[in-house]
């Protein structure tokens, strides 16, 4: 699918007519579906399972010959052999989605030889529909994403409910259950940095990432490393958002705290 082919407003309308079921599922704010824990502490509803199904048929049939990465589907090896593969997560925040809170956006990306070509973002509850295109650019709700020029890590906005001792010079701004969403905050210079000092998935931050990246910021994982997609085993440890001017601070400040958790410290 060459970059002129690239039909993003079928793309765009299959994810925001994934998020629209999604949010007529959240009805008035509390989730009316059947919802369960896949193992402890990582809960899934009906909604995420049906939105992955909307979006696997859409997309499929909009690419038939890209692979599939989702949270909702069984992995295969199949995706490997495959230059484009659909990056999916069909509900990230889905403990704000059954709390009734707005935290929580569908996610795809469509990668191409380990990188984010497409980023999509479609958050109904907030009214936000973010979008990227490698190379052009990102917007939400049509309006164009540029991160912030802040250049000290004392003082940065970090979404957070609460921030360690550690970083107390920190400043903590709303925090949405999505990261993916969080991530975006940065892209929109309503917040400066997000790190995290875990193993985390594909499917949570592919398209937030090409979001960020289009709209200046620096992306990689916790030990400043950039971002591969479409991996054996799609995960990474860590991640790592940033304002460019406080991204080096921000990775000199997490990587020893990465390093004491992977046992290399």
């Amino acid at each position: 699918m060459p970059e002129a082919e690239l039909p993003l407003r079928a793309i765009v309308s299959a994810v925001a007519d994934a998020a629209d079921h999604g949010l007529t599922l959240w009805a008035n704010g509390e989730t009316r579906v059947r919802q369960w824990e896949k193992v402890p502490g990582h809960p899934v509803c009906e909604a995420d399972l049906a939105l992955d199904v909307m979006l696997r048929d859409s997309l499929t049939a909009i690419d038939p010959t890209a692979g599939w990465l989702s949270e909702e589907t069984a992995d295969t090896v199949h995706r490997l052999g495959l230059s484009r593969v659909w990056v999916v997560d069909p509900i990230d925040g889905t403990r704000d989605y059954l709390r009734g809170r707005r935290g929580w956006a569908v996610s795809v990306a469509l990668v191409e030889d380990g990188a984010v070509r497409l980023g999509i973002l479609a958050a109904p509850a907030r009214n936000e529909l973010w979008v990227a295109q490698a190379g052009r650019g990102a917007t939400r709700n049509g309006k164009a994403l540029k991160a912030g020029t802040r250049t000290m890590l004392p003082g940065a906005r970090v979404p957070a409910d609460q921030l360690p001792r550690a970083d107390r010079d920190l400043v903590a701004v709303e925090k949405p259950n999505s990261i993916a969403l969080r991530m975006a905050l940065v892209a929109a210079d309503e917040a400066d940095l997000v790190a995290t000092v875990r193993w985390g998935n594909e499917w949570d931050v592919a398209a937030a990432a090409l979001i960020c990246q289009e709209a200046g910021a620096i992306v990689t994982d916790a030990m400043g490393d950039p971002l591969r997609f479409n991996r054996p085993q799609p995960t990474a440890f860590g991640l790592l958002c940033a304002a460019p001017g406080i991204h080096k601070a921000a990775q000199d400040r997490l990587a020893p705290r990465a390093q004491e958790i992977l046992g290399r410290g």
